[in-house]
Formats: C-alpha cells, structure tokens, sequence
C-alpha cells in the first residue's frame, strides 16, 4: 500500500453496506457510491467496513463488523484463516462455495461470450479438507523473531505466513509445516532457502527444497535425518527447475493412479499434475462421458501434460495424439504410456502458443478434440481447431474469463455449438474457477471440414 493509501485508510470514516456478491479474489462487493471490495464479507451480508486504499475502479476495504451474517457463514476450520492467503472462503458454507463459482461461469458466459450452453453440468467435487498434493511453500528467516517460518504468503502482504499447519495440504503435509521451519532454522543456509514444494503421490511424499547455497555437511546430515524421521524424500533445487536432484540416489519415482482406468502415472516432484486427486479421476471420467468416444475415434489432446487424459483417452478411442510445449513432460507422456501397455498414443512437443496449422500432426484428421490450456486459454488456437471440424470439442479450463473469450470466438465466429458447461472444485477454500465446456460443430461445417 503506498503512503498516499496509508493516509486515506487511516482518515475513513466507517461505512454500512450489503454485500452483493463475491469478486473473482473472494472479496465481498459493496455497490452504491464508489464499489468495495471487502475481505470476509459474503454474499447477502450486511456489514460495517472501512476503506483503506483507493484504486481507479474500487477501493480495498476492511471489515470491522457482520451486522447480519449470511446463512452460508460457517467457522472457518484454520486457526490461520485470515491471515495465510493459501484460502480466502473457508468461512463460507462449501456448497455455497460452489454455488458462488457456478455463478461466476455463469456471468462470464453470459457478458463475455454471449452464450448459454443447451445444458448445465452438475458441478464436480470433493471433501474440501486435505485435497491438496502439490503446493509451493515460502520459507523465510524472520531476523525480529529470530526463527524461520514456513507457509503460504499471507493474504494482505507479501511476507510468509507462519503456520503450524495447512488443513488443505494432503496427509502428511499438512502436519509438516512447524518440523520444516524447524529443519531450516537449524541449517547454516537457513536465510538462504526461500522455497519448498511439495509432492504428495500415491507411494511417497517429495519436498523440493531451493538453496541458494551449497548446504554444509552438517546441513546434509539434518536433511537425511528429518527424511529418516518424517519418511519423506527430500530433493534440492540448487538453480532452474532443471537442477532439481534427490538427496538420494535411490529415490522412488513418484507415482499417482487412475483405478477406473487401469492406469498408473509416474511423474517428477516439480511436474505439473492436477491439485486435487478425487477431482481429477471425476474430471476424467466426465470428459471420457461427454467426449462419447467409440473405438474409431480418432482424439488430439492439447496441452497433455504427461498424459492425464491422453492415456485413458487411448482406452476408448483408435488413435489419440498428445501435444505439450514442455519435452521433459513429452518424454514423461511417453514413458507413462509404455508403463500402461499403451501403444494408441503418440506425443509431441510444440509451442501451441504459436500458429500451428502446418504442423504435421495439425494436418491429420481428429474426430474429437480436448483442450487443457493455462489461464491465458487458447486464443491463437482457435481458428486451427474449427478447422477440424471435430465432432466434439471439450474445452477444461482454469479461468472463467479466458473460457468465455474463447467460447465466444467459437460459437460466433467459427459456427460451433456450445453443447453443455459446468464448474469444477479443484481448489475448495479458493476464489479459484475450473470448469469444463463441451462444444460441437455444426454438420454443414462437419462436411466442409472433412
């Protein structure tokens, strides 16, 4: 906040209001006079706040108080709450949680891309307490308390929250937090070890810690014994993602599995999977359901990562082709796919945020199309994948307002059909939107295309 927000802050009168709605952080949105936004505050609340820093469209507001609490309004779980920024709406009821982010898809549907698909999806979810198996923590070593602390960034600066635990981290991780600040504060390289990710599979549980200096071997030997102790595997980034090494050789491959599919996933502890395990095997079984694949099914999966979906694509279909920029989660798909006796799926590396229409594998037909992008969705690919004509086009995305861009471009300028939408949970607690989308061309566009 600069000294000008401090001032305004600090000179604001208190305020009453209703809350209307929640922004796309989680905040609550008080309209008439000036919009503010307002940390805490839900939906149907009314509540005194004061405004502490002026932005051109709204202003940042405190709560003081909750006048008339919503029935939604639960006791958050966390002691952190409120502090750590890794959850902004465990004080919400989960299905409202849920009921707030349908409403999201739904608004942006409707104001970006000015359409509704012919049916709505029932949402996708799952307990909303140790959900999640891959995170990024802040380790820091606080000179005023003269300890290191470990956690998530706090939610209003941007400094590391102390933790003594996550409730949504995945088991043992979640219990970690206080060991590992710990751990660092004893290393000599405590002021120099900024970050730990965390990797929980199926067989094992990895921390990625990043040195910025060579550990002593007095810090090697406390890293093996908290390992030992903990039975964790413990690797370090000494530069890019690149340099990331085991402390020991003999570290097992991470692995995650898809029962229902018969399928097994290795993967390295850096590497991209999906957050949530439940809502991952039901994201999967849903785009196998609304793909409606047959055995002549011939699939092009973009931004396949290291095979998620590819593979139990491959059960269904006669042919099923991977695309990711990254070689290393190329080589990993590849490598998945030889693990599961797969031999319908091939994999390539190309930049998809590039123009791709000359690429080889662009110039085969597709039947089916999935689409995984990141937040930025999609937009150079469009007008390549009308193109295809696929039967069916399922779009999974990370952000709402990317999915309606795209989806607008679609529907109105390439002639295709929304045919079904709805949101996943991926990340409860979080303002964070995934949803799905299911899109088809038109037959006259199917015969131009063929």
């Amino acid at each position: 906040m600069s000294r000008a927000d401090r001032r305004a802050g600090a000179a604001a009168a208190e305020e009453t209001g209703s809350i209307s709605g929640l922004t796309q952080e989680g905040e609550g949105v008080v309209h008439g006079g000036k919009t503010a936004f307002v940390a805490g505050a839900l939906p149907g609340e009314r509540v005194r706040f004061r405004r502490r820093a002026r932005r051109r469209q709204h202003d940042e507001a405190e709560l003081l108080e909750v006048l008339e609490p919503s029935p939604a309004r639960v006791s958050p779980r966390c002691v952190h709450f409120g502090v750590c920024g890794g959850c902004v709406l465990q004080h919400l009821e989960g299905g409202a949680q849920v009921t707030a982010k349908d409403a999201q898809l739904r608004a942006a549907l409707a104001r970006v891309a000015r359409v509704e698909p012919a049916r709505w999806l029932a949402p996708l979810s799952s307990p909303s307490f140790g959900y999640r198996r891959r995170a990024r923590l802040g380790a820091r070593f606080v000179y005023k308390k003269a300890r290191v602390v470990v956690g998530f960034r706090e939610r209003a600066a941007p400094y590391v929250a102390e933790l003594t635990g996550c409730e949504v981290l995945a088991a043992p991780a979640g219990a970690l937090l206080a060991p590992l600040a710990a751990l660092v504060g004893a290393l000599s390289i405590r002021e120099h070890l900024p970050q730990i990710e965390v990797a929980v599979a199926d067989n094992a549980t990895a921390l990625v810690l990043r040195v910025l200096r060579e550990p002593t071997a007095a810090d090697l030997a406390q890293l093996r014994a908290f390992a030992a102790a903990h039975q964790v595997q413990l690797y370090l980034q000494r530069a890019g993602v690149g340099s990331v090494a085991p402390l020991e050789p003999q570290a097992a491959e991470l692995t995650y599995a898809l029962p229902a599919f018969g399928l097994t996933f290795g993967f390295a502890p850096t590497d991209f999977i999906q957050v949530n395990a439940a809502v991952n095997a039901a994201l999967v079984a849903r785009a196998l359901e609304l793909l409606e694949l047959t055995p002549t099914s011939r699939v092009l999966d973009l931004f396949c990562g290291l095979g998620n979906f590819t593979l139990p694509l491959a059960r269904h279909a006669a042919q099923v082709t991977g695309v990711e920029g990254e070689a290393a989660l190329i080589a990993r798909a590849r490598a998945n796919a030889q693990r599961n006796g797969i031999g319908n799926a091939e994999f390539h590396v190309a930049d998809l945020t590039q123009a791709v229409h000359e690429l080889p594998w662009m110039r085969a037909s597709y039947s089916h199309v999935l689409l995984d992008p990141p937040r930025t969705g999609a937009r150079e690919l469009l007008g390549a994948l009308a193109r295809l004509a696929p039967r069916r086009l399922l779009y999974i995305s990370c952000h709402p307002g990317s999915l309606a861009r795209d989806l607008g471009v679609l529907v109105h300028e390439h002639g295709m059909r929304l045919e079904a939408a709805g949101v996943v949970d991926m990340f409860p607690h979080t303002a964070h939107v995934e949803s799905v989308a299911l899109l088809s061309a038109l037959p006259a566009q199917s015969r131009s295309g063929a």
